[in-house]
């Protein structure tokens, strides 16, 4: 028989450990959510989780940063060995990619039943970027597009007091200002490398860049022609370099210069201008949308997306993440953080954007931006477009030659594609 003290002792820690197993039984079950981001936002993310953990007691969020360089490989391969995250911000050309595949999770549902996510506020080419045969695969996240930077004084001592907003117009600053500048310096930089401004001008126009359903290539169409013979003119008439971006030794020293005065850039690329022009060139510089061939024109509609993968154990979960990332109040705080452009009209109210100079063109521009071909093949047709296209600022090959085998490249990634899509309507 025990003592009176050992079995009150021992009934006290029995009763004890029966009510942590109680309390424990009681307390809301934690769930992971993994969370992959790339980058600068891989990093930054971390400093918007806690608020999201304390409002959400049940989920622990953990995020694995990604270089960008090995991102897309590290997608695949993890889709492959079924081993994707809950979470993952995608760049906006890869969803078509991954809803082709089937990896994502359709979001449609919850998106009409969200109070959160409002698509009436968000940019409409940029949304439409996640929409892939009317069903909704993400939610942008951050935006980008690509507009003109311009040095103001040049533009002026030209004899202009506004930016172009037709390509006449353009063509009109662009010959004066090179008249101005002399033979060593140039009215406009588009390095040779870059596929974007060409894909600018050829998203500016009526004809799609794919035809019939991304089957086929649509660069032999009229309007492609102009987009490329508009690009063509600028370096055969000596306003632009028939140079790469390598070739620079530093953009923002020769901008400040004036080596050229046009720029086709995103909006990175204010906050390098603020902190790399010397203070007295502060006010010679500035922002403005794209001209287009007869009015205002389109841009490219860029960015990053939230996407849940449909293998995930925790799609409520994830979508509440999703949620709060998504709201205008974090979206503040996450440009604050990075100076990433939110894609939510009502963010762009807020005091630091509305009162940013340099950012009303962005949010101008946003207004009239256009995806990609939403095809997987696109990055492939994109690297394509920009070598047949330095080919032709080279003289080594004419419009007509370079579209024709432009088409041809392009019928050729897309065989599987149309193999696919014959096959049952599926798109690969």
């Amino acid at each position: 028989m025990l003592a009176p003290r050992r079995f009150l002792a021992r009934l006290s820690g029995s009763i004890g450990l029966a009510c942590l197993l109680a309390l424990a039984a009681c307390a809301p079950r934690q769930e992971t959510v993994s969370f992959w981001a790339m980058g600068r936002e891989g990093e930054v993310v971390a400093e918007l989780l806690p608020e999201f953990e304390r409002t959400h007691p049940g989920i622990k969020v953990v995020v694995q940063q990604l270089p960008w360089t090995a991102a897309h490989e590290k997608l695949l391969t993890a889709f492959a060995g079924d081993a994707t995250p809950d979470v993952a911000q995608l760049g906006n050309t890869w969803i078509p990619e991954m809803a082709a595949l089937g990896a994502l999770e359709p979001l449609r549902p919850r998106v009409a039943t969200s109070s959160v996510i409002v698509q009436t506020d968000y940019f409409p080419g940029i949304w439409d970027t996640n929409v892939i045969g009317g069903e909704v695969f993400g939610v942008p996240w951050y935006v980008d597009t690509r507009l003109l930077f311009y040095r103001k004084d040049l533009l002026a001592q030209a004899g202009f007091t506004a930016p172009p907003s037709t390509w006449d117009e353009w063509r009109k600053m662009l010959a004066a200002i090179k008249g101005k500048a002399g033979a060593e310096r140039y009215a406009v930089l588009l390095p040779v490398n870059e596929f974007e401004p060409l894909l600018v001008l050829g998203l500016q126009q009526g004809a799609p860049l794919l035809r019939d359903d991304g089957r086929w290539g649509n660069f032999r169409s009229d309007d492609f022609r102009k987009a490329l013979g508009f690009y063509r003119e600028m370096f055969e008439r000596g306003w632009a370099p028939a140079m790469t971006n390598n070739q620079i030794a530093n953009l923002y020293t020769e901008f400040g210069r004036g080596y050229f005065s046009f720029y086709v850039s995103g909006p990175w690329n204010i906050g390098e201008f603020k902190r790399r022009l010397p203070t007295e060139q502060q006010d010679q510089w500035m922002t403005a949308p794209m001209p287009g061939p007869e009015g205002p024109g389109a841009s490219t509609a860029g960015g990053s997306s939230l996407a849940v993968f449909k293998a995930s154990r925790h799609k409520a979960q994830a979508w509440a993440l999703v949620e709060y990332l998504s709201s205008p109040a974090v979206q503040e705080r996450f440009h604050a953080l990075t100076g990433n452009l939110p894609p939510r009209r009502s963010v762009w109210a807020t005091a630091a954007l509305a009162n940013d100079v340099y950012a009303q063109a962005f949010r101008a521009q946003l207004e009239r931006v256009k995806p990609s071909p939403k095809v997987p093949e696109w990055e492939r047709i994109a690297n394509e477009m920009q070598l047949l296209a330095a080919q032709v600022v080279h003289g080594k090959l004419t419009v007509d030659q370079a579209v024709t085998e432009l088409d041809a490249r392009v019928d050729a990634f897309l065989e599987k594609r149309r193999w696919m899509l014959k096959q049952g309507g599926a798109k690969p």
